[in-house]
């Protein structure tokens, strides 16, 4: 007999033993619910906490962990209220399931550094109702009133009587929830604010942990599949004769993306497809060029796009200004590159299908492959595995990785393990968009900013996808020019105006690490230092004084700066630039102290200060910033696809490099005490590392950089 994951945990919750607590999680809500939900008012469940008789406690999240930490910051908020051992604790993925879709994406999705501020009081909530009914399991058994009993590291007592929660678990099992909870105070947190060690890091360091390139079965066929070689290209014909006499090579299937060869393994999969022969159309028009689109977008930038703030008389206070400052950025095409390669295995069985993969949108993964193979949802299972770094590239709501591993697996009559080379992943598609800014800027006699005229030319990110209705309105990607119309330097600016024009171009575009923000940032704070200078202010004085409004962003700015030793003069030969910005909630400056050398910027510091509310863990707090500024920097530094004739002329990461260990700079992280509503922090350290570079350099050089990669030879 054959059980699904979702059929057996339903047995397991319907035994003797233990305790199940299931509860709603809503995906990528920007904040946390202001009051705990009651069990009353739960939607039906789809993850749940399990006290087992061997005292294990183990959280199933519907959440992906793709190294960002939430297997232990959201288990944290369990045990917490739940009171027991920290060392019995342990996280498991959740299935796919339509209950776990968000209102919005209509979809099970991890992103927009959301999973632990949306679930801060809910999952606490959660944890005390288990240990309200282990108590009252408990008092029950002694036959005294549960107020009588207290509960601490899974162990309830009454005087000198004990019993572990795993004695009381199935008892517990059988007792209706509270309707009330009280939560604890926090000057009672034991975990929440304490550096604890990440429950994934053990099997990861051992090699056990399994990522979905690590699956593995009896009769499990190894595919890779020939894809346009530029983006418009079709196909007109193959023949698969000669990757047939490959050895280990056994079918070559067409399917919607191109040409599939299912092999023995993956190095004959591979060169079964090297020696493919196939004939494409080429793209209409001979396909894109980025050179000539983006000399199409700085033209277009000259133009007021679809309105999205538009406040007092901006012209005549562009021409009323003291002087006015006309500045043009400009960002490129970025591929996410996570280092585990893409793809997906599909075993498909009858009317069944089971899928391994490493995914934020296990939903849509569902979802797709339903729609593929003609079959309900329910009758698609799909285990998520953990990620080998995700940064949006594996939360595409398209027909992408893991709907292409259906279909071959569909056509190839086996099951398949798809697997994307570097090359598959920088080529594929699915990028960060190319964007060009032209900001014009009226000042006054003093150099503040009277009238600012900022217009955006990039293509959505979510046209033509169900997600246009949420984040399109008037016109306006909302992912277009966040960080620009809720800047709190535009806030006191009497005459302000943002637009945006959003071209189509056959290119697929996603989400990349803080969206947005990963090209706002740079052009807002790039912006402001251009101003301070132009005024003959101090950059740190200036943007304070702009501040005066925002204490949060100006004490983040104030630590980040003292700490860097803003005032007082680098060591000869470098120079320091500073940056602040706000995003999913938490606001970031950063301080970077650079050098040139042989015509290359090296960054040999960053100084962070955050405040993103309360902390959970400050060590994973830490690490996402480190993380954050390195993926920002690899970027700011290196980060730029070509396109010529719809194809991408970079491959790898010789081409398409990565920031290298003697390249790290030493990063220091300062986190703020802070009352303030509990903000993201997978994503925020990313966006104001490339201004504090780029003003850095300028400290240094007195040349402004004002295109990205940043470039000074």
């Amino acid at each position: 007999m054959t059980v699904s994951r979702r059929d057996f945990l339903h047995v397991a919750s319907a035994s003797a033993a233990g305790l199940l607590l299931s509860f709603h999680v809503p995906e990528r809500a920007r904040a946390a619910p202001k009051a705990a939900p009651s069990p009353a008012q739960l939607p039906p469940p789809n993850a749940f906490v399990r006290v087992g008789p061997d005292e294990s406690v183990t959280v199933l999240l519907a959440h992906s962990e793709m190294g960002q930490g939430i297997w232990t910051g959201l288990a944290m908020l369990i045990a917490e209220e739940l009171d027991c051992e920290w060392s019995r604790v342990q996280s498991e993925h959740a299935p796919a399931a339509p209950v776990y879709a968000h209102p919005v994406f209509h979809a099970q999705l991890t992103g927009g550094s959301s999973s632990t501020n949306s679930e801060f009081l809910r999952y606490r909530t959660v944890g005390a109702m288990a240990k309200d009914m282990l108590v009252r399991a408990a008092a029950a058994r002694w036959k005294v009133a549960p107020e009588a009993c207290r509960a601490a590291n899974g162990v309830v007592t009454r005087g000198k009587d004990q019993l572990t929660y795993g004695q009381v678990a199935a008892d517990a099992m059988k007792l209706s929830p509270p309707t009330k909870v009280k939560l604890k105070d926090p000057k009672d947190w034991k975990l929440i604010g304490t550096r604890v060690r990440r429950l994934d890091t053990p099997e990861k360091i051992s090699g056990k942990a399994r990522f979905g390139i690590d699956v593995h079965f009896p009769g499990l066929r190894t595919a890779v599949v020939l894809h346009p070689p530029a983006f418009g290209a079709k196909l007109a014909r193959f023949d698969p004769s000669a990757a047939l006499q490959v050895p280990g090579v056994e079918k070559v299937v067409p399917v919607a993306s191109g040409v599939a060869v299912v092999a023995a393994h993956f190095w004959a999969a591979k060169l079964g497809r090297d020696a493919l022969r196939a004939e494409w159309t080429p793209p209409e028009g001979g396909g894109l060029d980025t050179a000539k689109l983006l000399a199409e977008f700085r033209a277009l930038s000259r133009k007021t796009g679809a309105i999205a703030v538009d406040v007092g008389e901006v012209d005549a206070g562009l021409g009323a200004a003291k002087a006015r400052l006309d500045l043009e950025y400009d960002v490129p095409y970025l591929a996410h590159a996570p280092m585990e390669p893409l793809g997906g295995t599909v075993k498909i069985d009858g009317d069944r299908c089971e899928i391994w993969v490493s995914t934020q949108s296990p939903g849509a993964t569902q979802q797709s492959a339903a729609k593929i193979l003609g079959v309900p949802p329910e009758k698609v299972d799909v285990h998520t595995t953990f990620l080998g770094g995700g940064f949006g590239r594996r939360g595409s709501q398209g027909v992408d990785f893991a709907p292409e591993a259906v279909m071959v697996a569909k056509a190839a009559g086996v099951p398949v393990k798809l697997v994307w080379t570097r090359e598959d992943d920088i080529r594929g598609g699915y990028y960060r968009p190319m964007y060009a800014h032209r900001v014009q800027v009226g000042v006054d006699a003093r150099g503040m900013p009277v009238a600012w005229d900022h217009v955006v030319v990039g293509q959505s990110i979510v046209g033509g996808t169900p997600l246009e209705p949420a984040f399109v309105k008037n016109g306006v990607d909302s992912t277009t020019v966040e960080g620009i119309v809720d800047s709190p330097y535009l806030e006191p600016i009497p005459a302000r105006r943002v637009s945006a024009h959003s071209p189509k171009t056959p290119i697929p575009a996603l989400w990349w690490r803080s969206v947005g923000h990963s090209h706002t940032a740079f052009v807002m704070e790039s912006a402001i230092d251009e101003l301070a200078h132009a005024a003959g202010q101090d950059p740190l004085a200036y943007r304070l004084a702009l501040l005066k409004g925002k204490p949060r962003h100006a004490r983040a700015l104030e630590l980040a700066a003292d700490k860097a030793g803003w005032g007082k003069a680098p060591a000869e030969g470098r120079g320091r630039g500073l940056a602040v910005h706000e995003s999913y909630g938490s606001i970031v400056a950063e301080v970077a102290e650079v050098s040139i050398d042989q015509g290359r910027i090296r960054v040999h510091e960053v100084t962070c200060a955050v405040d993103c509310g309360t902390a959970v863990n400050p060590l994973g707090v830490e690490a996402q910033l480190q993380s954050g500024v390195v993926f920002g920097l690899t970027a700011a530094l290196y980060g730029k696809l070509t396109l010529v004739g719809g194809k991408v002329q970079e491959s790898n990461f010789h081409d398409y490099p990565m920031l290298r260990m003697f390249e790290m700079p030493r990063i220091a992280v300062h986190i703020l005490q802070s009352n303030a509503e509990m903000g993201g922090i997978g994503e925020p350290g990313t966006p104001p590392i490339a201004p504090a570079v780029a003003n850095a350099v300028f400290a240094l050089t007195k040349r402004r950089l004002r295109s990205l990669p940043l470039r000074v030879g």
